[in-house]
């Protein structure tokens, strides 16, 4: 019978040995992918996405137990065809132009794959058009801005005003994020949500693509 307290366990305390371990004997086991996941390693990682909130646990924790929980998707993915994968959203997310910090961009897009979201990164220092371009390819549910820097806040202005000339603000929520912003930038500058961390920008996420 699969532990999936025991991987749950592995995801929280950054095991990746341990989880794949357990996610490929339950797949031995025959055990469902779809239920390894919900049951096993995204259980995990909404703990550790709760306590990340709390204060009581920290950024390099948070990135070793999404490690880990990488390790177990990484097992499962294969074995589920893409329609019967459940997704709670698809995500764009990228670091705006003229800005190269990514470490909170990485979070916050672990964070939302932990909880089922399909999420597509841009990288950083991306302009507006190729968010534009991005938003055309992927068709996501929301566009994430990141920006670290006072001076490359405005491009997150930018990229929401290149949505809007393109026609394809209608179809997208866009979020904003990262140290310098604001909540009332973010309504200055026409976004749909801001988020202080990575754990609220998953929640907010999850509520303005309607699966929360």
């Amino acid at each position: 019978m699969a532990d999936f307290e025991a991987m749950a366990g592995g995801v929280i305390a950054g095991d990746f040995n341990r989880v794949a371990e357990l996610t490929r004997q339950a797949v031995g086991e025959g055990v469902e992918p779809v239920e390894i996941i919900g049951q096993g390693l995204i259980k995990g990682m909404n703990v550790v996405g709760a306590r990340f909130k709390a204060g009581e646990m920290y950024v390099p924790e948070v990135m070793m137990a999404a490690r880990a929980m990488k390790a177990g998707m990484e097992i499962v993915k294969p074995l589920i065809a893409e329609s019967d994968l459940p997704t709670a959203g698809k995500v764009i997310i990228g670091t705006v132009a003229g800005d190269l910090h990514d470490i909170g961009k990485n979070l916050v897009g672990m964070m939302m794959e932990s909880a089922g979201m399909d999420v597509v990164n841009l990288g950083v220092d991306i302009s507006p058009e190729k968010f534009a371009q991005a938003v055309r390819e992927h068709k996501p549910d929301i566009v994430a801005l990141s920006a670290l820097l006072t001076t490359t806040m405005l491009s997150m202005k930018e990229t929401i005003e290149v949505l809007q000339e393109e026609g394809l603000r209608g179809a997208v929520k866009v979020i904003v994020g990262g140290a310098p912003v604001t909540g009332d930038f973010a309504v200055e500058i026409g976004a749909d949500g801001w988020a202080p961390d990575a754990a609220s920008a998953k929640d907010l996420a999850l509520e303005l693509a309607g699966k929360k």
